[in-house]
């Protein structure tokens, strides 16, 4: 069985991390697996980045991205979360259908294949979700409630209120609509919740819907680290409570919920609780004088794995307050390296994080009850050492490489066999 996946990248930002870790585990498991990207950080000589087929494409794209920010100069949204209206690509469907491989494993593929070119694929796909675009319009995420468009379709009178201009969102929501009537799509969702998202929506209503975590080098990378050693490497404080959160971006992803944890924090300081400090990877100190209820240290953008083993390692407690999340990397390296982690019980969330066993869940958004457990956690040395314990077997049982290669192959071994059945 061969593989080929197709992903924007192999090592910048969540998806592209998460799809990496998918390739890499198949192939420990024995798959003939390969990736096709954009833009490479990783030596691995089973990564290959795309080229575009000609100057004279190259050429005509250029063109054609201008004459898009034209047709699209009066648009306008109060949804933070980034667009992609799939209609560039990077010229690459003609070579994907005459290679060698078996099946197709799509990722996050914005601007390396457009809605036409998933629609002219001629071999099986699967599609693992990193985010909610595939059965959306342009948005990466959008609200998740009865009367959301992907439940009820993109229609003249039902766009937000705090969008204007040409409703794109509707537009390439139609033409995916259009495009992949025919197309047959098995989708791997890591979290239960975007799988019922994907069940409930209207574009893949009819598809073949699996749940599989995103694997985890559980073994040899992501494991618990001495937490004095931690501390020490990072220059980090020997005597204080360690709070950590950290995203791409870091506190300034709305999605990501960064606002919610520093009103928990205040919270905590209000009861005249001290000797505790955050620590915040994703985003270097900022340049504005800010007041935050604590001192914070400040990691920046790290995209070395052992320099976050440090971090996970070096903390008490990690935070992950998203608003809305699929199955956030961070959660699952830090339970990995023995680090009870605290979350809003939204999302993929509940997938990871096992109430008062592996952390705390706090009720949605609620951040007396975040404040509640994070210092339920940061109270009891002893239910500390039982909340690390069960966090790292619980990563263990879950996301080690080879549990989660095993239900992959399972999954294309299926989407083969049905599109074997479709050409008989």
């Amino acid at each position: 069985m061969k593989v080929l996946h197709i992903s924007t990248g192999d090592s910048s930002g969540g998806a592209a991390r998460a799809a990496y870790r998918i390739h890499s585990a198949l192939m420990e498991s024995g798959v003939d697996s390969r990736m096709c990207v954009l833009q490479s950080g990783t030596a691995d000589e089973r990564v290959s980045v795309a080229k575009s087929p000609s100057i004279t494409f190259r050429v005509a794209q250029k063109v054609f991205r201008r004459w898009l920010e034209y047709t699209r100069r009066d648009w306008r949204t109060d949804n933070p979360v980034i667009h992609t209206f799939g209609q560039i690509g990077a010229g690459l469907v003609k070579e994907l259908n005459a290679g060698d491989a078996d099946l197709l494993n799509l990722h996050w593929v914005s601007e390396m294949l457009s809605v036409s070119d998933i629609a002219r694929i001629r071999k099986p796909i699967v599609w693992t979700l990193h985010d909610m675009w595939a059965f959306c319009g342009g948005e990466h995420y959008a609200p998740d409630d009865p009367g959301a468009r992907f439940r009820q379709g993109y229609r003249a009178d039902n766009r937000p209120a705090g969008e204007c201009g040409p409703d794109l969102n509707r537009k390439t929501w139609e033409t995916k609509r259009r495009k992949w009537v025919r197309q047959r799509f098995t989708i791997v969702s890591p979290s239960r919740w975007l799988a019922e998202c994907v069940r409930q929506s209207v574009l893949f209503a009819e598809a073949t819907v699996k749940v599989i975590p995103n694997p985890l080098d559980v073994h040899e990378t992501w494991r618990p680290i001495n937490k004095q050693v931690a501390r020490i490497a990072l220059n980090l404080p020997l005597d204080k409570k360690l709070i950590l959160m950290g995203a791409d971006w870091g506190l300034s992803n709305p999605y990501k919920g960064a606002d919610l944890l520093i009103e928990a924090i205040e919270r905590i300081a209000s009861r005249n609780v001290d000797g505790f400090e955050l620590v915040v990877f994703g985003q270097v100190k900022p340049t504005e004088q800010a007041q935050y209820p604590c001192p914070v240290h400040w990691l920046g953008k790290v995209t070395d794995d052992r320099i976050l083993t440090l971090a996970y390692s070096a903390a008490d407690v990690m935070v992950v307050p998203s608003r809305q999340d699929n199955l956030p990397n961070t959660a699952i390296e830090a339970q990995a390296c023995g680090t009870p982690v605290v979350a809003f019980g939204i999302g993929g969330l509940p997938d990871i994080v096992i109430h008062k066993e592996t952390g705390w869940l706090a009720k949605a958004f609620d951040t007396e009850d975040l404040a509640e457990g994070i210092l339920w956690i940061l109270a009891d040395e002893g239910r500390w050492n039982r909340l690390s314990q069960r966090a790292r077997k619980s990563a263990v049982a879950r996301f080690s490489p080879k549990v989660v290669a095993r239900q992959y192959v399972q999954v294309y071994e299926e989407a083969l066999s049905s599109a074997r059945l479709r050409n008989f």
